[in-house]
């Protein structure tokens, strides 16, 4: 088995060596990179080798299920997620990228990976050097920093997996971001996808239920994507305008950059510079009168428009790619809180969502947010999780057990951030591990970047309010049934059908408004108690 793991491994990462060598834009550069594969193959071989021993040694001869098998099984999960947390870090380049997937698939994949790519993968980012800017620039713009910028501070402000940002000041006295890619990535990017996937298909090959090839797919999929930054660019500008022609009624709270095309090539992104509060930042946002609750209702207002509405949606929304200030421009002040813009960063990865897929997806959220088990088994079989794991998918969107997603009450699905619900979580992520990594084999991989893009958006809204409040899921509920209208409006046109769509839209408004007397009472209660 092992010696056939290393003549594939030697296959593939010859291959991919050549392919690198002659797609690169400089093969000699490339080829020099090239002469870091071995190490890096044999890193990758080792790590998969001692994480596949591990759990073969630690779970043999235990009874599935047992506390004994339970506890080895979590001290298998931490020792290998701290190994490949290793791996990424040394290798860096695009696994650091897959390091950041990870770390937000909430209870799709163990919680022992999640939590220990969390606390430092959007933290401990490769820094590249000033002269490895200069060259940079060098190669796209032909001249230095220096000279481009009237400014540059060679010390980067912040650093991700692909590109660090500095500030910097145009000959015309803007204040800019310049995004700057790390050298040589469009060369190693094939390399690393390559021991990547090797490296994952050994696993599924020693572990047929751990199958995160989808995984590799995607990182395959969107990483050249991200790379090329005026397709980023690109991607910020329909961004914007969607919610202008889609959405006007929030167009003014949402904004990107702007981005200063004459300044900007695929490697270099010159931006306008945001003085604005990291999203998650709850000191700094009320230090400048902005309520924490606005900015939660806000994102999610935000992306459920793109989702349900768009379908064009931005599917990395961790905390270090939104911003929020106050609006622009806007005195009004609602009981002593001034108004929330969100500003949206990092624009490289979004999805479209065709017209089916939208519209099956707004149905299931707006099944979940009423509780109707019919509605929910009928749409998620729709997008391909099956009669027999509508249930499972169910439970993966809301972070909910089933018997809590068709509880009729109307905060069934609320989330508060007690240590219960994310121990019960656990557990049945635990126990239900083969059966999730079948749903995610199953599913397409758009509906897949949007589990992502809800972990998330939990993740921040987590850190505003402490969990997901009811009048979140009443702004879901809300958008998605009216996308579901406005479908029904397309494709029916006679009288009697748009007068039933009409009551149809009345019943909402009915339901709607009770849950908005629930949520007022409910704030009533929590102000008086505390």
């Amino acid at each position: 088995m092992w010696r056939r793991a290393a003549t594939a491994a030697l296959s593939l990462g010859a291959g991919a060596g050549a392919v690198a060598v002659a797609n690169s834009e400089d093969p000699a550069a490339a080829l020099k990179i090239c002469a870091h594969l071995p190490p890096r193959l044999l890193r990758d071989s080792v790590t998969a080798a001692t994480i596949a021993l591990d759990y073969k040694w630690s779970l043999w001869g235990l009874e599935p299920g047992t506390p004994a098998w339970l506890s080895a099984k979590h001290g298998a999960h931490l020792r290998s997620a701290n190994r490949l947390q290793e791996l990424c870090f040394r290798n860096g380049g695009i696994y650091i990228k897959l390091g950041q997937h990870i770390a937000q698939l909430e209870y799709v994949v163990p919680e022992e990976y999640v939590q220990t790519m969390r606390e430092s993968m959007l933290k401990r980012c490769p820094v590249s050097s000033y002269e490895q800017v200069r060259e940079v620039f060098a190669k796209d713009l032909g001249e230095s920093p220096e000279t481009v910028f009237a400014e540059f501070d060679p010390v980067p402000l912040a650093s991700a997996s692909l590109a660090q940002v500095h500030a910097a000041r145009t000959r015309d006295g803007q204040k800019v971001a310049v995004k700057v890619q790390h050298d040589h990535l469009k060369d190693t990017g094939v390399v690393d996808i390559a021991t990547v996937d090797l490296l994952v298909n050994v696993l599924h090959y020693i572990f047929p239920t751990f199958d995160y090839r989808w995984l590799v797919d995607e990182v395959r999929e969107s990483a050249p994507k991200e790379l090329d930054f005026l397709n980023e660019a690109r991607n910020s500008e329909k961004c914007l305008e969607n919610f202008r022609r889609l959405s006007p009624h929030i167009a003014a709270s949402i904004y990107a950059p702007k981005v200063y095309w004459n300044l900007s090539t695929s490697r270099i992104l010159t931006m306008e510079f945001m003085d604005a509060k990291e999203v998650t930042d709850v000191h700094g946002i009320k230090e400048v009168g902005i309520h924490p609750v606005d900015v939660s209702n806000l994102v999610t207002k935000a992306f459920a428009e793109m989702i349900f509405k768009h379908g064009f949606v931005h599917c990395d929304p961790h905390a270090a790619n939104m911003m929020v200030r106050s609006m622009p421009q806007d005195s009004r002040i609602f009981f002593g809180w001034k108004r929330p813009q969100l500003i949206l960063l990092d624009h490289g990865l979004y999805k479209e969502l065709d017209h089916a897929t939208r519209i099956n997806y707004a149905s299931l959220w707006k099944a979940l947010v009423f509780a109707d088990e019919k509605a929910i088994k009928e749409n998620s079989v729709k997008l391909g999780a099956g009669e027999d794991l509508h249930a499972l998918f169910a439970g993966v969107l809301t972070m909910r057990p089933w018997k809590r997603v068709i509880d009729p009450s109307p905060d069934h699905l609320v989330l508060d951030g007690k240590n219960t619900d994310y121990s019960e979580l656990q557990m049945y992520a635990s126990l239900y591990f083969s059966e999730i990594s079948e749903l995610l084999r199953r599913l397409p991989r758009v509906i897949l970047l949007m589990l992502k893009t809800n972990d998330c958006l939990r993740a921040v809204n987590h850190a505003l309010v402490g969990g997901t409040s009811l009048e979140s899921f009443m702004i879901i509920g809300r958008i998605s049934s009216e996308a579901v209208l406005n479908a029904k409006r397309m494709n029916r046109r006679s009288f009697l059908n748009k007068l039933m769509i009409w009551l149809e839209e009345v019943l909402l408004e009915a339901r709607f408004f009770s849950l908005k007397l629930l949520l007022c009472f409910m704030q009533l209660r929590n102000l008086l108690l505390g």
